[in-house]
């Protein structure tokens, strides 16, 4: 356990800065992660980051080792759609992470892919991401590529970077989406209320989502989505930014529907893109999941 009586020079700083002035080997961000998890306090009391020191205020700092990941390959069923000795292209399904961290040590989609893969997969994304060329989110099913060498790895990460990937996803929203095409143009960044979450910001990142309706309900309708850019959450954040948030989402809507699902109803169901090795254009498709099967079928019985 540190501790620092604040002076009178020091008083005015923010918490988060004083601290990463006292302790020069962590980073701003982690000194943030450790206010969040009350391991620095402010006279035995969490403050935000943000909390402007004063003079006699005694900060306490509680190093937390941070817990090593050991990566092993675990035998989950998941769903292969294409496969060759360069790339292998899976059907994450809902509730999956991509890869291990504090929190989620193993039942990953890496540890299910190390156990088909072996050792043939890409160093490229480091010790806990072997192969991992982008993501999705837990709760979005759909297709991820996986690169099984490094030279694999780069070609897809430039196609990826060039906007050369073109993805297409399905989701169901709630409210009958009134326009047949559209084109969301707003930039994305992180939430400047709530840092756990992204938002529509003007200091946010460029970011460009279409959407195309499928089905309109009663209540709901289906879409489909192509992404220009892929920012962190971003179909989230712009469908629920109009007014249709996705169904089933906790973090941008209250989540709460009829259906019982937890986790947004978004599945990654298409993906064009170059073979990384031998130029072929490639379209690979992950048929619809089970439960979202199930709720149009509910909404189709409900609309005869």
């Amino acid at each position: 356990m540190e501790k620092y009586i604040v002076n009178q020079e020091e008083q005015g700083k923010r918490l988060d800065i004083y601290v990463v002035n006292k302790s020069s080997e962590l980073t701003r961000t982690a000194v943030q992660r450790l206010i969040e998890q009350e391991h620095i306090l402010v006279n035995g009391r969490k403050q935000k980051a943000s909390y402007k020191v004063l003079e006699g205020d005694t900060i306490t700092i509680e190093r937390v080792e941070a817990k090593s990941i050991e990566l092993k390959a675990q035998e989950i069923p998941i769903e292969i759609v294409y496969e060759d000795k360069d790339i292998i292209v899976v059907n994450k399904p809902k509730g999956m992470v991509v890869h291990p961290a504090n929190g989620n040590p193993d039942g990953t989609l890496v540890n299910a892919i190390m156990a088909i893969c072996g050792d043939s997969l890409s160093g490229i994304g480091g010790e806990i991401r072997p192969g991992i060329v982008h993501r999705l989110d837990k709760d979005t099913s759909g297709l991820i590529i996986v690169a099984k060498n490094d030279k694999a790895h780069v070609n897809m990460s430039e196609q990826i970077k060039n906007h050369e990937v073109k993805k297409t996803y399905i989701a169901l929203v709630r409210g009958k989406v009134k326009e047949n095409e559209a084109t969301i143009d707003m930039p994305v960044g992180r939430s400047p209320s709530d840092r756990k979450k992204m938002a529509v910001t003007k200091n946010g990142k460029n970011a460009i989502t279409h959407i195309k309706v499928l089905k309109r309900y009663d209540k709901y309708t289906l879409l489909e989505i192509n992404i220009e850019t892929g920012r962190t959450h971003q179909i989230r954040v712009h469908l629920a930014h109009i007014g249709y948030p996705v169904v089933g989402d906790y973090t941008y809507s209250n989540g709460k529907n009829e259906f019982g699902v937890v986790g947004q109803c978004l599945h990654a169901r298409y993906l064009e893109f170059k073979h990384p090795i031998t130029g072929k254009k490639m379209k690979l498709e992950a048929h619809i999941p089970e439960y979202l099967e199930e709720i149009l079928k509910q909404l189709d019985i409900k609309s005869e």
